[in-house]
């Protein structure tokens, strides 16, 4: 009935009476008992009774005038919601019940949102894929043996396997853009500070490294759930306002055609990434570049190993704060990938942070002259397909040996560090039909320009035709 709908076509017949809000939510709940077993996509799911009846409540109430009134979604498990645990899927916050809605939780709720249940993630947050000990791997909805990348991969292939219209993320190394690649839908990680964040207690000698993001089959559906989610807050002095809204965004085509993009490959050999992941992503360009869209192959003058200390640094120092405010009592209790991380940042001091902090703004300027050139830059947004979703992380790309448990997403740190809003296109399928995507990088603070451009692939390539055989 609605597999094919849009989230604007869904909210217009709401608001005409063509489609219940019951309806509405009945259809998803089906979809969810049917696929989500095999998936592990929705956790924390609110049972059958309850959300029929908040559906209908919404029906009665009848207020259309809310942008997404009796609109379903799921909140990733490390962002708070009123009467739902947030347990990280750790086994030692496996009971916490937050008191307060995190902040875009209070705008989603405000604007109509039915939140049903939580979507998985990688345990802590840690890694860049869905598996955790309380709830185990989600799936790749295209090969239910595979990850589905992470740590927003529960969320990714909620969204994939129409469990979801829509989904919210977290994005610090990658997780809404590395599971956007292996799902074949669009991850989001705008500029910092869009979505407003409770950053109260943060400690000001870290940059922001972690924004609240989306996921959904198109840039115009996601501009739904993004034009409810951004906007500043007096709790958070990072962030900001747009002048307008992300589903008003277009560009003609004269703008389109004068677009510069610059294909950053594998950073001069620098990034080991697979091969055919390098062949599919530069096929698409050239589909670009047909369009008349000008592409050209970088060879930047970029200090790559300045990035990675800066980043691994400011991660590790992040993380292990993290932990300290969390209360966690005995450290070996937690996953390998949070141990490391928590043991190198106990060893950063505030001078090692300046260091750090020198080396970020000398990245900066390097990425902005060659901004100078270009619309937009693009990556990769994963350096190896998706492996088995029952190991914790690979341990090597092709034959090299990785150094650490993230080098595998290394290619997400740029975007990260810097601050540049970015987004995961689709870009095509492998021989198995793995599918990938690929970041497009826009200056810091230019997310409706990037959006536009967005909206325009889609509705040049229609990568949301292209859905996963369930059944």
């Amino acid at each position: 009935m609605l597999e094919d709908q849009s989230v604007e076509k869904i909210i217009q017949k709401i608001k005409s009476s063509q489609l219940s809000i019951k309806e509405l939510m009945e259809y998803y709940i089906d979809r969810i008992e049917k696929y989500n077993t095999d998936l592990n996509a929705i956790i924390l799911l609110k049972d059958k009774e309850t959300l029929i009846s908040e559906a209908i409540k919404k029906d009665n109430l009848k207020e259309t005038h809310k942008p997404l009134n009796g609109i379903p979604i799921a909140i990733k498990d490390l962002s708070d919601v009123v009467g739902l645990r947030t347990t990280y899927g750790f086994p030692g916050t496996k009971n916490y019940i937050p008191q307060k809605n995190s902040l875009f939780v209070d705008r989603l709720i405000k604007s109509g949102a039915i939140i049903i249940g939580k979507t998985n993630t990688a345990e802590l947050g840690v890694g860049g894929h869905t598996i955790n000990r309380l709830f185990g791997p989600t799936s790749n909805c295209y090969d239910f043996s595979k990850s589905a990348a992470g740590s927003s991969g529960g969320a990714s292939t909620a969204v994939a396997a129409g469990l979801l219209p829509f989904a919210d993320g977290t994005d610090q190394m990658g997780s809404c853009r590395g599971p956007a690649a292996y799902a074949n839908i669009y991850g989001y990680r705008p500029t910092p500070g869009l979505i407003s964040v409770d950053r109260r207690n943060q400690n000001t000698k870290i940059p922001v490294l972690t924004t609240p993001g989306c996921l959904a089959k198109s840039p115009n559906d996601m501009a739904f759930l993004l034009d409810e989610m951004v906007g500043s807050n007096i709790k958070d002095d990072y962030s900001f306002d747009l002048n307008e809204p992300f589903k008003n965004q277009k560009i003609d085509e004269k703008d389109f055609i004068n677009i510069k993009i610059g294909w950053l490959s594998n950073m001069n050999t620098n990034y080991k990434i697979d091969n055919k992941i390098l062949d599919i992503c530069e096929i698409q360009l050239k589909k670009l570049e047909d369009l008349n869209i000008k592409i050209e192959k970088l060879k930047p003058d970029f200090d790559h190993d300045t990035l990675w200390s800066s980043w691994i640094t400011f991660r590790s120092k992040s993380i292990y704060e993290d932990t300290l405010a969390m209360n966690i009592k005995d450290i070996n209790t937690m996953t390998y990938q949070a141990i490391w991380e928590y043991n190198n940042g106990k060893k950063i001091s505030d001078e090692k942070l300046q260091i750090a902090k020198d080396q970020k703004n000398k990245c900066y300027e390097q990425i902005e002259n060659i901004f100078k050139n270009y619309d937009f830059l693009a990556l990769p947004s994963a350096q190896i397909f998706p492996f088995d979703k029952n190991l914790q992380f690979p341990k090597k790309i092709n034959t090299f040996e990785l150094d650490t448990y993230h080098r595998w997403l290394e290619v997400f740190i740029l975007s990260s560090l810097l601050e540049l809003p970015t987004i995961t296109v689709p870009v095509g399928f492998n021989e198995e039909g793995i599918p990938m995507g690929m970041q497009i990088i826009g200056k810091k603070k230019s997310d409706l320009k990037l959006f536009a451009f967005a909206k325009k692939y889609e509705e040049i390539f229609n990568f949301s035709k292209f859905k996963p055989l369930l059944d």
